[in-house]
Formats: structure tokens, sequence, C-alpha cells
């Protein structure tokens, strides 16, 4: 046996302990109590098995077992409903390692669907989490949301109406997003403040922003980093905005494809981008005033391209954006960019090179001087960018014990 198959066959081991069970939940009466017990017995290596059926649950489920796998009869036929949740809290919230949950929808949340919080090695595989009432600021904000979590895995997950993000990865390092769903949310997928990501595969569809690649300021993890978005399909995001007030998201102009906002070394190639209607790629810095002195406003080392461009651009939803795709033509270019290549912190300015990149050689820089500066001194006008990229961020690979989709 060679030393790599030794070590994945120890990894196994260890991680599927002889006590190891599969755990059958039995739906007499409560299903919240029903189920919240079998994941507080639970114990590592088992598997706790949802039947198939309509559940209404009262109050969200709670995971802190390592190496436990929570298996539904599919996400069309185990459905754990929340509509008649009492507290504002997720449907699941998963504390622990190694954990694979699949087979199963999660339905109208008073807070985020699923959620994990400070874990390593979590798959989230073949999901749905849906608000069944169509798009409103009252739905929870985030369907699929890995926060502070590292080795994460989401893979054929299905979200629906989120007021903030379908999928959203926060604060996490080295990511997987893939083969995925997203359709009527505000974004559909977001990466935020993370490292080492691969979003690769999805259709998103139908959403204010199809995907977006995030760093904002004040949070504990900044300087996000080496993001992949390619193979994707960002097709006619098209709902308006029903963020909540005051959410970053609220910003986010109806049909846009890509938007990339002062995250560094992100590539996007290979995707198809059509029916777009504000633009297919967005560059932008942070847009609001910054206090902190460690955070990078800026996008840089970006690079777009090759991908296969339909229509796009034709109906700006910014202001002033009506006006620039009448000069530009009838439409934007596939990419714009705000343009701005400095920032003023505590009374200081500092500036620093964007370096974008775009195969197509032009894009519309709106001209703004300066991060967080007012749009209306925006002097637009299309500039020549780099047409070969920098170095491309690595493939991320996941864990030989990254429990695998069943």
């Amino acid at each position: 046996m060679t030393k790599k198959l030794l070590c994945a066959a120890l990894l196994a081991a260890i991680s599927s302990p002889a006590s190891a069970k599969t755990v059958a939940v039995t739906v007499a009466g409560d299903a919240r109590e029903a189920i919240q017990t079998a994941l507080i017995e639970a114990k590592p290596g088992d598997v706790v098995e949802l039947p198939a059926g309509r559940f209404e649950l009262n109050d969200g489920l709670s995971l802190d077992v390592d190496d436990v796998t929570v298996k539904g009869a599919g996400p069309g036929r185990t459905v754990l409903s929340f509509r008649k949740q009492t507290g504002a809290g997720e449907g699941l919230l998963v504390t622990s390692d190694r954990v694979l949950l699949t087979g199963f929808a999660v339905e109208d949340t008073k807070g985020d669907g699923i959620k994990s919080k400070g874990v390593d090695r979590i798959t989230f595989h073949d999901l749905r989490v849906e608000w069944t009432g169509g798009p409103k600021p009252g739905n929870g904000a985030y369907g699929v949301y890995p926060v502070s979590s590292t080795n994460v895995l989401v893979d054929k997950v299905t979200v629906r109406h989120a007021s903030d993000a379908g999928i959203y990865v926060g604060q996490s390092k080295n990511i997987v997003v893939r083969d995925s769903l997203v359709e009527r949310n505000v974004a559909g997928i977001e990466i935020e403040n993370s490292m080492n990501a691969d979003v690769h595969g999805n259709v998103a569809r139908h959403n204010t922003g199809g995907i977006l690649v995030f760093d904002l300021p004040d949070l504990p993890q900044m300087g996000g980093h080496s993001t992949r978005v390619f193979g994707n399909k960002v097709v006619d995001n098209d709902t308006p905005n029903f963020a909540p007030k005051g959410a970053i998201v609220a910003s986010v102009p109806k049909g846009v494809g890509v938007m990339l906002m002062a995250n560094r070394n992100v590539h996007v190639f290979d995707n198809d981008l059509d029916g777009n209607a504000t633009a297919h790629v967005m560059v932008l810095a942070y847009p609001r005033p910054i206090e902190d002195p460690r955070y990078n406003p800026l996008p840089r080392e970006i690079f777009v391209g090759p991908n296969r461009f339909g229509r796009g651009g034709w109906d700006p939803a910014f202001p002033g954006g009506k006006a620039l795709a009448a000069a530009a033509g009838g439409s934007l270019p596939p990419v714009v960019w705000d343009g701005a290549e400095r920032w003023t912190v505590k009374g200081e300015t500092r500036a620093e090179p964007v370096e974008l990149g775009f195969v197509g050689g032009k894009v519309l820089s709106f001209g703004v001087p300066e991060a967080s500066a007012d749009v209306a001194k925006a002097k637009p006008a299309l500039v020549t960018v780099a047409t070969e990229p920098v170095a491309k961020p690595s493939a991320v690979e996941l864990p030989a014990d990254q429990p695998k989709p069943l």
C-alpha cells in the first residue's frame, strides 16, 4: 500500500469508529424535538437519517458533534418547514467539524437557512433552501451560510429568494462552490472576506446580481484574495433589489452578472454571461467612507477573460447609467470599472494600482477619482487595460478526509 493510500485509510478509520451507526429518525409527534434529540445524541461517525415527509418545526436545529452525516431522502422528499418558527435564528446551525449535510430542504426560516460557524471540513450537498413566498425583504438573509470556516464544499445546492445572498461564504478559507443553482435572490453567490475559493459550474439566474466577490472593512478577517470564477452560467439577472435598507447588497443595481469589490487576485474566465441589463462584469472600490486603516478598499490584480458574452449593459440601473449606455452606442461594454486608484482614511490619502486586465483590452472607466467619491465627479471613458493575466490563483484542493457527497 502506498503512503498516500495508507494515510487515507487511517483517516477513514479515525473518522468512522466501530460504534458508528445509522440513526433513523422517527417522527410521531413533535418533529423538531425528534430531530433535535437525534442530533444531540449522535456519536462521531453516525448518519442521522431524516425520513421522507414534510415536517413543521417551530424552532431551529443545531449540531455540535464532529463526524456526523445528516441525510434526508432528497430535497424534494424531506422538507423541513420553518414557517411556524417562533425565534429569529437559523433553520440549522452547525458548529462541529467534518460534517456532511445532504438530501433535504429547508423552507421559510425567519433567519438564515443553513449556517456553519467556525467549522473545518463541511460539505453541503444536494440541498434546497427556499422562502416560498417569493422575493421579500423579510426573508432570511442567507440560504447556505458557512462563516469563519475552513475547507468548505457547497455542491449541487439550490437557493431561492434570500434577501441577501443565496450561497454566502464569509471570512472563510479553502472553498469550493460548484454545480449549484441560485435564482431570485439579491445576490446569487457571494464570496466575502475569504481566501482561496473556486466558484464553478453554477447557474446564477434571475437574481439582482449573479456572483459577487467582496471584501468589507471592520471584520475579524479582511484581505480576501485568490478566487477563481469559471465555467458558470450567469444569465438574466433581473430581479429588483429587495434587500433590507442598510445592507451592503442593497446598493447592488439590478442586472449585474459578476461584481468584484475590494478583493485581490480574482480571475473570471470561461463563463457564459447573457441578459444582464446593467453590466456583465463590474469592478469597484468599496463605496462608503473608511475608518479602518488596515483595510484596502480597491480591487487589485483582477483579470476577466476569456468569457462568452451575450447581450448586456443595455439598461444600467445606476445613476447616470442610461446616459452612459447611450453615449457608448446603446449599451455598456462587457466590463465596467469605477476607475478609483486611491482612497482616504483618517485624513491620509493612499494609492495603489488596480492592475485590471481584460481579454478584450478596453473597459469603460467611470473615472471616479477615489474610493467613496461622489459619482457626480465621474469622467467616463474607454480605457485600455492589460490583455495578459497576472498569475492565476491555484486550484483549491480540499483535504483527503473532506466529507464526500453520498
